[in-house]
């Protein structure tokens, strides 16, 4: 008979405050309220039986100082501060937030419990809330009504409906018309969200075990509070240019002349890629840090001739290492007591590739700096691209038992608390490494497996999807997710990973994969190439188009990347982003739409059918390739052929491009392009350029400088240039769209992309939907002062 109790928190008896801290106690346990922030409040909660636990992998920002005004009434207390009051109920213990009018944002309905360890958090739900975030989930953008558990997992061949995944983010955010706010539970343990699914009630979140700790976030925006969330939990360093490129990856390219041939192919076919991939084949039986020499017997060689061919290589890191005798990183590890053990200091083994494997404790300080001691060889034979795999973790059987224990730190505990922290400390230790044997350069990592913060370590992609329409539509749900959640630099692998693409998907799935943060192709073993050239002359003309106009994109692109490395902006943008209290973009197929930046509408659709049903929010829009105008708040047919992507660029914005080239290392010509789009909604954008390669960025080597455009005077403002970093291109080239002009200046017809060649025998007329004919533009020398550049009438 189970005689477990549920235990809620009763009347407060005590009240006690040190500093900003503020400490609320019942006879069941107690609650502590750190004002973190004038607009951040971190909530805990304990029973009298349990300590504090102050540790936190996510959480790397320190508090502010805060101007607090406390007050006490007959039944409740208050904390405020100049933008949030939170109201503490005397009798039973509960919370609730209110915003600078007094207008309640949050409350709680049961507040906080404990059913033996296991503590959840309560809440109200209010009239017409809705959820958003929680990083990679899948289902709709609005969560209410469902339920989500984090437990990072193997989860190969995922479907649309899997869950959970391979990262847990929990953190989302509740918005209701004119209010929002977001919630970070910043447990590690397997944890539990339930947004109204068997309730009309409350919904709640809960953690297996640990303690009860929460950020509240307040802001008015969406933007405010993501940025919020990522102050204290960390934004992306810049990555390398070259990884914003286009990727190919295969499981696997071997031996050596076929990588070698895959990357001439590329350049033969004038397809842009600056990335290729070792998956596990290039490993001696699968064993980390090793190199198969009959397949590749020299890889520094290797590895020279692709950066001649302007190739960057990543290569596959797992984190099992095999039990083999004479195998260095065993017998080291060994050595240095790195390994998971069981409770009565027994290794743990687990099998994955290599066979029976130990694995590191990445929790642990030490082992992060002795598996980082091996990035020495990597860097020197000239890697900087490193792939984090099975770290969930995952072992064949996928149990990896509960009971071993890890470091965490100093803070030891066992796999319940440090699995989902794994995934995220390996990318730590790898990053590091890597770091430590090239501190001039920007390492690229990316992981499988994550916890909120990860995005300070590695991009993140979205493990093995399946290679059909209704995937890709999901991956795309998916990375809007992401991007809602803290991970700018996101992606899931094109094409598919398990099962064979048609061609028809791959259409779609190549330019849709063109507008996601992290863009490769990737397919799995005993399947038919995927390469860009694979599924015949059209596809390859598509695929090529659609990779070159990436390039092309490259300068708004990596001024976006900028954007997110100063406040945690996604890249890839739900249209709850910017429209979050508009009904429509809730619905159906309209969660496929995002944008790609802040200016460009990329909308995924489905192969299966060539007439699609759009929707354009508030604001006015331009087809990108050919610029027909549209009124927004309107929902729109297009018939769309196979080598088109519905994309339109958001009246008001400006979109800064360079022509492509083969690859990043190659540079653009010195014209650099500015197309100015008329109306009234943004109005600006922040270009940002540096090396590309090395963290000089930090050292005020970087060229920076805001556009501004204002429509009444028809007039681009473009400040004096910040940053020590001299530019290389010398003209701006100004393209004013969507304007009429009397004056004498010249125009042009223009592509972003090139009309596809005719494979039938049958002359059809020639296709005009991709031009843009006539479009006005000037031709001004890129100076470092003040410029102001004016279409006249």
């Amino acid at each position: 008979m189970n005689n477990t109790k549920q235990v809620f928190l009763s009347e407060i008896i005590d009240f006690q405050y040190d500093n900003q801290i503020f400490y609320f106690k019942t006879k069941e346990g107690e609650i502590k309220i750190n004002v973190f922030a004038e607009d951040i409040f971190q909530i805990s909660a304990k029973q009298n039986h349990q300590q504090w636990d102050n540790f936190s992998y996510s959480v790397i920002t320190a508090r502010n100082k805060v101007a607090i005004e406390i007050n006490e009434e007959n039944t409740y207390y208050t904390l405020k501060t100049h933008c949030l009051t939170l109201k503490i109920q005397k009798n039973p213990c509960r919370l609730s937030f209110y915003n600078d009018e007094n207008e309640l944002i949050n409350e709680d309905d049961f507040g906080v419990s404990w059913y033996g360890e296991e503590v959840t958090t309560y809440k109200k739900l209010q009239k017409e809330e809705r959820f958003l975030g929680l990083g990679e989930k899948n289902g709709n953008l609005d969560r209410r009504g469902n339920y989500y558990v984090n437990w990072n997992s193997d989860a190969f061949g995922y479907s649309p409906d899997t869950d959970p995944l391979y990262a847990s983010i929990p953190f989302f955010m509740g918005i209701r018309p004119e209010k929002m706010y977001g919630i970070f539970f910043d447990n590690t343990y397997k944890s539990v969200f339930n947004f109204g699914a068997a309730s009309h009630r409350h919904s709640y979140f809960k953690a297996l075990s640990g303690e009860m700790r929460y950020y509240f976030i307040y802001g008015k925006k969406i933007k405010n509070i993501l940025e919020k969330y990522t102050h204290l939990t960390g934004r992306i360093e810049m990555p390398p240019l070259w990884s914003l490129g286009f990727q190919q990856c295969r499981y696997s390219y071997y031996p050596e002349h076929e990588i070698i041939n895959l990357a001439n192919t590329f350049r033969k076919k004038d397809i842009p890629c600056d990335v290729l991939y070792f998956d596990i084949h290039y490993m001696k039986k699968y064993k980390v840090f090793t190199w198969d020499t009959k397949r590749f017997p020299n890889p520094e060689k290797t590895l020279k001739k692709l950066k001649k061919a302007g190739f960057q290589a990543v290569v596959i890191l797992d984190p099992g290492i095999k039990k083999e005798e004479k195998y260095l990183p065993y017998e080291e590890g060994i050595q240095a007591d790195v390994f998971v053990k069981y409770p009565d200091g027994e290794l743990y083994e687990g099998g994955v590739w290599p066979g029976i494997c130990h694995f590191p404790d990445f929790t642990h300080e030490k082992t992060r700096e002795w598996w980082g001691n091996y990035f020495e060889e990597l860097i020197k034979i000239g890697l900087t691209g490193f792939w984090n795999d099975m770290n969930e973790p995952a072992v064949w059987g996928k149990d990896f038992p509960d009971m071993t224990e890890f470091d965490y730190d100093g803070n030891k505990t066992t796999h319940r608390k440090a699995h989902n922290i794994y995934g995220m400390q390996m990318a730590r230790a790898t990053r590091e490494g890597a770091k430590k044997f090239a501190p001039h350069l920007r390492p690229f990592v990316l992981t499988r497996a994550g916890f909120s913060g990860i995005q300070r370590y590695a991009a993140v992609w979205t493990g093995d999807n399946v290679s059909e329409d209704r995937n890709m539509l999901g991956d795309v749900r998916l990375l809007n997710s992401m991007g809602l959640s803290g991970l700018a630099f996101a992606g899931a692998d094109v094409g598919g990973f398990v099962g064979e693409c048609t061609k028809e998907v791959f259409n779609k799935w190549i330019a849709i994969g063109a507008f996601s943060p992290f863009f490769r192709c990737h397919t799995m073993i005993n399947s038919k190439d995927a390469e860009p050239w694979s599924f015949g002359e059209e596809t390859e003309e598509i695929a090529r188009n659609y990779i070159k106009l990436r390039y092309k994109l490259l300068p708004y692109l990596y001024s976006t990347f900028y954007e997110a490395n100063q406040n945690g902006m996604p890249i890839q943008r739900s249209l709850a982003f910017d429209y979050p209290f508009d009904n429509k973009i809730y619905e159906g197929n309209y969660q496929n739409q995002y944008f790609f930046g802040q200016s460009l509408m990329i909308c995924a659709i489905t192969s299966e059918r060539e007439i699609h049903k759009l929707y354009l929010p508030e604001g006015t829009w331009f087809d990108m390739f050919n610029d027909t105008f549209y009124k927004g708040k309107q929902e729109i047919f297009m018939e769309v052929k196979n080598d088109k992507l519905p994309i339109f660029v958001r009246g008001g914005s400006i979109i800064i491009t360079q022509n492509s080239v083969s690859h990043t290392g190659e540079k653009p010509s010195v014209i650099l392009e500015v197309h100015v789009y008329e109306g009234n909604y943004l109005q600006e954008f922040t270009y940002y350029e540096d090396d590309g390669i090395s963290d000089n960025y930090k050292k005020n080597d970087f060229y920076k400088r805001n556009f501004y455009y204002d429509n009444e005077t028809k007039t681009l403002e473009i400040d004096n240039v910040e940053g020590i970093y001299k530019t290389h291109f010398k003209i701006l080239r100004v393209f004013w769209h969507g304007f009429t002009t009397d004056a004498d200046i010249k125009s042009m017809n223009y592509n972003f992309v090139i009309p596809i060649s005719n494979f039938d025998p049958w002359e059809y007329p020639k296709d005009y939907s991709k031009t843009i004919k006539k479009l006005p533009y000037q031709d001004i020398e890129l100076v470092n002062e003040k410029m102001i550049i004016s279409l006249a009438k």
